[in-house]
């Protein structure tokens, strides 16, 4: 599967784990592990409280496709 998140890269700038991340949103590590692995996507709605979790923009968290 494509790289379509960004999310272990925006975690690991922030100095932020994958469990941190998970009790913030109460989701289950191996849901989050997915997410940072790319195995798994999260929903538009569920990018949207990542976003506002590490007080980013939601574009940061996506991969992008012009240069």
């Amino acid at each position: 599967m494509k790289n379509l998140n960004r999310l272990k890269v925006v975690l690991a700038e922030q100095k932020k784990t994958g469990k941190w991340l998970a009790e913030q949103l109460d989701k289950d590590t191996s849901t989050v592990s997915k997410w940072c692995s790319n195995k798994m996507q999260p929903s538009l709605e569920m990018l949207m409280k990542i976003a506002e979790t590490l007080d980013v923009d939601i574009r940061e968290l996506i991969v992008t496709t012009k240069h």
